[in-house]
């Protein structure tokens, strides 16, 4: 570890890990919605965090990995996100707001279902929320704090009046609106309906805020996750269209889990203009997230030195890599990286995971001194071998699975041909149920390889004890990329949170494993 130590001393991104230590450190990975409570508003929210700050403590984690907290509208995908800096209204916890103790009933038929509504928790929040906002504005407007908040913050007031405009055109795309509102310049709307909207987002900053500061008081660390793309229908693409490529989609070419490639439907950067601009909309965007986080994903960072695009009429497998010329992808991704590591305190970590990945990603990160992501079903030796656990590149992550995978009970019994490798690795025989001893043995293996971070999905954790997961693994699993399943993105835990905070049994497996 020392010779870690010494190593990253000299990268660019020292200072930054000198906050967090090098050391290892261990944690969980979980969509805020997915959480559950007895007082719960029918979704996870930003006062969820504290109870679950004190669970992650009292077992020994020291990380919380959440999934994007961005607003994105009506849809339930955090990587759909309406703005790079505005947090979603639907994780406010309206316990929490000043006077909010008015009946929140409306939220009882939807709180207990089996998956996650969101469609109609956000509509019924939104709906509380209006009238909150009509018996409590008059006084907040004019109190210093909130006057400072709304400008200290200028990518608010384009927010606003988008949002704004977006609701009074029923939610349709900003280029289906009225010739005169698509443009910034241009546009007007209710100022009551602008206020709104700076109001929700004066809340949902404070709570974040309060959640990070009780992180700090309890030693435990929170992670972020900045997706790479925005929607093409958000706040930013509207007001800032030089600075986004609308004549491609950004998408993936085939590959193993996607025959037929990905076409995800995101603008690409105009990375001149960017530059021009000396990066000023990714560094906002960066300050605002160090402001709930101390640790943050780079989401698909193989993006920024060379990306997929796909012109609107072509299909996923007719796209090319921009930049074409496969000599610009390293300087352009450590331009871009070393901005990053520049702009904000938070220490990066990068997914880069997938298929084709170019050797000057992962040389780049480790020269920059940032984690990549070592998925233990995915890393394996030079001879095809399962990778020991003290052979794993230190300045790593360590994962058994990611929100867009199979569980580790579900991979295990899809895919026995891989499973089994590990099984042959662990001298076991391989059986298509996975017991409790072995997921013990290989929760433990994740958690004491040579990397420094080590988080797995926490309905890893509750799998230990059977009670606390659904009987079929199926319904464990968050996301299927390249899908548009109606079960995507509507993950909500079998117990509260309070039911696995009180489970004294699951607590001490934990420590086991930890220890």
């Amino acid at each position: 570890m020392e010779s870690v130590a010494s190593y990253l001393d000299k990268t660019l991104t020292a200072s930054h890990w000198k906050r967090i230590g090098v050391r290892p450190h261990h944690g969980i990975c979980l969509p805020l919605a997915s959480l559950r409570t007895h007082n719960s508003c029918g979704i996870g929210d930003f006062g969820d965090l504290l109870p679950l700050i004190d669970w992650c403590q009292s077992v020994g984690f020291d990380c919380i990995q959440l999934l994007p907290l961005n607003d994105s509208g009506d849809d339930p995908s955090p990587y759909n996100a309406l703005s790079s800096c505005a947090l979603d209204p639907i994780y406010l916890n309206l316990r929490d707001l000043p006077n909010g103790s008015d009946d929140l009933s409306i939220f009882a038929p939807i709180k207990d279902l089996p998956r996650l509504p969101h469609f109609e928790i956000k509509h019924r929040k939104i709906e509380w929320l209006h009238r909150y906002f009509e018996n409590s504005f008059h006084e907040l407007k004019t109190s210093p704090d909130y006057q400072a908040f709304c400008q200290q913050n200028p990518w608010l007031s384009s927010y606003a009046l988008f949002k704004a405009c977006k609701d009074e055109y029923g939610g349709k795309h900003w280029e289906e609106w009225p010739i005169e509102k698509r443009s910034p310049t241009t546009c007007t709307a209710n100022q009551i309906a602008i206020d709104f909207h700076c109001f929700l987002q004066y809340w949902a900053f404070r709570q974040m805020e309060k959640a990070k500061r009780y992180a700090d008081a309890k030693g435990i660390f929170l992670k972020g996750d900045i997706p790479i793309l925005l929607s093409p229908d958000s706040a930013d693409v509207w007001a800032n269209r030089s600075l986004f490529n609308m004549r491609y989609s950004a998408g993936a070419p085939p590959d193993y889990y996607a025959r037929l490639g990905q076409k995800w439907g995101f603008p690409l950067f105009e990375w001149d203009e960017h530059r021009r601009t000396g990066f000023a909309w990714w560094k906002q965007r960066l300050a605002v997230a160090s402001r709930f986080f101390h640790l943050y994903r780079i989401d698909h960072v193989v993006g920024f030195f060379r990306i997929w695009a796909i012109r609107p009429s072509e299909k996923p497998a007719q796209g090319r890599y921009l930049p074409e010329d496969p000599h610009l992808w390293g300087q352009q991704g450590q331009e871009i990286l070393e901005m990053m590591i520049h702009a904000s305190s938070m220490l990066p970590m990068a997914e880069d995971l997938g298929a084709s990945m170019p050797p000057i990603v992962f040389q780049t990160l480790r020269n920059l001194g940032i984690c990549g992501t070592k998925v233990m079903r995915w890393v394996g030796r030079d001879d095809g071998g399962w990778l020991s656990i003290s052979e794993y590149e230190p300045i790593s992550l360590t994962t058994i699975s990611t929100p867009d995978s199979e569980t580790l009970q579900l991979w295990w019994k899809t895919r026995p041909h891989e499973a089994a490798r590990l099984a042959e690795y662990k001298h076991w025989t391989y059986q298509p149920d996975l017991t409790i001893w072995q997921r013990q043995e290989i929760l433990r293996d994740a958690h004491h390889t040579t990397s420094l971070f080590h988080i797995n999905l926490l309905q890893e954790y509750l799998a230990l004890a059977p009670s606390l997961v659904a009987a079929n693994p199926e319904d464990e699993r968050i996301n299927i990329p390249g899908t548009q399943l109606p079960t995507n993105w509507t993950y909500r835990f079998k117990p509260t949170l309070e039911e696995i905070a009180g489970h004294r049994a699951l607590a001490e497996e934990i420590r086991h494993i930890l220890h």
